[in-house]
């Protein structure tokens, strides 16, 4: 069993940017989501765990590892996917997956055709090895990416907002790949996608600005607000009022009316109807209260 520990890590960056504040999860194996949108400090905590930034405090260790000590000793674990892989050479996916294990230290020729071969298979790219990764579409690209996150079988897996672009076929084969890389080893899922979060984690995060909110399953999360969801249909230009009266989580237009969702414990008025909660009104609920506390 893989395990993961963050405790107390703060990073404040040159400019003054507090982007991390006191984390502290412990990780183990299976896919585990932080969820939080842009800006939130996904990345900074992606990129310090990877050892690419040291943090302004705290202890990262991996299997008993110090992370912050020894990163060469973590990335020899670790498979990175991050939002952004770069540019791409005008050379086949074979040939670039090759010379990216030779990276990784796989030297050996045999073994290294064996991995590549497999892995191209397992991300179903083997059919388009012989084409440039360039000229393939973005569900591709993230295929590949993940395919060169698995070179030299790496322990600690952490993809960075793989979904955002993809077409929902694309998004379905690919989320399915990540669940069954995901049984042997730690893959870190961060996005502002909450059906991601849904469909694959076990364990989940919330971060807001830099800070964690919220943890545990996302069954248990949702649980904690089960009949505290209501819904109700509004006049636009009434908004305002309820957002004064209510804790208004999230607005939307339906077949062009303006629905509100509400946390409240009681019915707030005889209008609202109750809804089942799902993840995405645990998520505002939390970052609504978030703000709330900011404001008391």
């Amino acid at each position: 069993m893989n395990r993961l520990k963050i405790q107390n890590l703060s990073k404040t960056y040159s400019n003054g940017v507090e982007a991390l504040q006191e984390i502290n999860l412990e990780i183990s194996n299976g896919m585990f989501g932080l969820l939080g949108a842009n800006g939130a400090g996904k990345s900074s905590l992606m990129r310090t765990i990877s050892a690419l930034q040291k943090p302004s405090e705290g202890v990262i260790t991996f299997n008993e590892i110090d992370v912050l000590k020894t990163p060469q000793e973590i990335r020899k674990q670790l498979g990175y996917l991050p939002q952004e892989f770069g540019v791409y050479p005008k050379i086949s996916a074979y040939k670039l997956l090759d010379h990216l294990a030779v990276l990784k230290g796989i030297v050996n020729a045999k073994e290294r055709k064996a991995q590549v071969d497999a892995l191209l298979e397992q991300t179903n790219l083997y059919q388009h090895r012989k084409k440039s990764v360039y000229t393939f579409s973005g569900g591709m690209k993230q295929r590949f990416g993940i395919a060169q996150a698995l070179l030299a079988n790496p322990k600690l897996i952490i993809v960075d907002e793989p979904t955002a672009g993809l077409d929902p076929e694309e998004r379905n084969r690919f989320l399915n790949l990540l669940s069954d890389i995901g049984q042997h080893v730690i893959v870190i899922l961060s996005t502002h996608i909450v059906e991601d979060i849904k469909e694959l984690c076990t364990q989940m995060a919330i971060l807001a600005e830099g800070r964690i909110i919220a943890m545990g399953s996302p069954k248990a999360l949702v649980d904690t607000i089960s009949g505290k969801i209501w819904s109700k249909i509004i006049s636009k230009d009434t908004l305002d009022q309820y957002k004064d009266r209510f804790q208004v989580i999230t607005t939307r237009l339906i077949s062009g009316e303006t629905q509100i969702r509400v946390f409240s414990d009681i019915q707030p008025d005889s209008g609202f109807q109750s809804i089942k909660a799902g993840l995405e009104d645990y998520y505002f609920t939390q970052i609504y209260l978030n703000n709330l506390s900011k404001r008391a």
